[in-house]
């Protein structure tokens, strides 16, 4: 009798575990067996890394990580080389025009709701906002475990899942806190997570305040590079530092701006006459009914450090044009210069100072970061500049899972893999 409690006590600390949930409540799917022989992903993500700061700062942890494993020239950026449509894109492998997260502040007319991030918003929460699929949604349906640490996107519902462990964007919680979460992650012998997500954004929020080449960029950076440190320290205590391919990437670079590099957009248009949704550098303007090339005409050409786009003429390497939530007139400021309005330049004096980004992605100065080792990749090897459209298909090859469509292409990443 005494054995048989014990089993049936066994049986139901068993059946509680299994409905444990994520931290914000996430449902639980039971692994497939087969996805623990596959390869576990980390993915980790450093805000506004630029690409020149692997040279201008002292960088040891990544740059051994890149000895070991593969390193590219430059990780460019879709346009707008912007926080959410850049993450967005890494894990749907879909340009903003397809995914539908132009900006990280963007008008849709159906809904007739804004779209802003930060922790005082709740739209960034709201799945409905989020074209494709992304990674942790793909893995899942193939029947992987998912973690996030932090990702742009992840804490909304989209297409009815979110990750099976995750947690709500909290800029409070250290970084030293959340490479505990992933560890604690890697360790676990229940449901542990094929795919995880880390997210630092420290390193942007220094380089906007203070510009890209500071004394605070470099001490944020020296902070995060540490903290990877402690992160691939801690995995190989684990053991499983073998099976682990580690992808580290930033969104975007940053540019240094001034307050003497600034366009006053009132100088050449009535403000009365538009909706501005975005000011800079990316000028995304809503006409008055009737107006839009009376507007345009008034633009372009209006400043030599403005360059001014009607929805459907922009750039072709920007692939930005088509999504309702796309403005009707685009205007893009030359790298290092702003768009203001007087009023608004005059009423804040520390507006235009430090650095910003949001140009083409073709300009130097936004490119970010690809540094990647594990199973999965050759040892120290280097390729020239990838687009990071094509990310999600690596993170579906790794993971052994089947793409959903995309703008991505594996093959560019043939000669990095083993």
């Amino acid at each position: 009798m005494r054995n048989h409690w014990l089993f049936l006590i066994k049986i139901g600390l068993l059946f509680l575990l299994l409905l444990a949930k994520s931290c914000d409540g996430a449902e639980e799917n039971i692994t497939d067996p087969a996805s623990q022989a596959r390869p576990l992903v980390l993915l980790i993500s450093i805000d506004g890394f630029s690409i020149d700061y692997l040279q201008q700062f002292s960088t040891p942890t990544l740059d051994s990580l890149a000895q070991v494993g593969i390193s590219a020239d430059a990780l460019i950026p879709v346009f707008p080389s912007k926080t959410f449509p850049n993450h967005y894109t890494q894990v749907t492998g879909l340009y903003p025009r397809n995914h539908g997260i132009i900006s990280n502040r963007m008008y849709d007319r159906e809904f007739d709701e804004y779209f802003t991030i930060g922790t005082q918003g709740t739209a960034s929460r709201d799945g409905k906002w989020y074209q494709g699929e992304p990674i942790w949604v793909t893995a899942s349906k193939q029947k992987l475990i998912t973690a996030t640490m932090f990702w742009p996107g992840s804490e909304a519902e989209i297409m009815g899942a979110r990750p099976h462990y995750y947690f709500p964007f909290n800029g409070d919680i250290p970084e030293s806190e959340r490479v505990v979460q992933v560890i604690t992650w890697i360790e676990t012998d229940l449901n542990p997570p094929n795919l995880i997500t880390l997210y630092f954004e420290q390193v942007d929020q220094a380089g906007h305040l203070h510009g890209p080449y500071s004394g605070a960029v470099e001490d944020v950076v020296a902070v995060v590079d540490e903290h990877l440190n402690d992160l691939f320290n801690g995995i190989k205590k684990l053991g499983k530092i073998e099976n682990l391919n580690i992808i580290v990437v930033s969104d975007h670079g940053m540019a240094e701006i001034s307050r003497d590099r600034v366009i006053f957009l009132d100088e050449y248009i009535s403000l009365d006459q538009i909706e501005v949704v975005n000011w800079s550098p990316v000028l995304e303007i809503i006409p008055l009914e009737g107006t839009e090339k009376i507007v345009y005409d008034q633009l372009k050409g209006a400043h030599r450090h403005l360059q001014v786009y009607r929805k459907d003429n922009t750039p072709e390497n920007w692939h930005f044009d088509k999504h309702r939530r796309i403005t009707p007139i685009i205007g893009l400021a030359d790298p290092g210069w702003s768009v203001s309005s007087k009023r608004y330049f005059e009423e804040h004096p520390n507006a235009y100072t430090g650095g910003t980004h949001g140009y083409d992605p073709l300009v130097p100065s936004m490119h970010g970061i690809f540094i990647a080792t594990g199973p999965g990749f050759r040892s120290g090897f280097k390729i020239g500049p990838v687009e990071s459209v094509h990310l999600y298909e690596l993170l579906c090859e790794l993971l052994g899972i089947i793409p959903a469509p995309n703008d991505g292409n594996l093959r560019v990443w043939e000669k990095a893999l083993q």
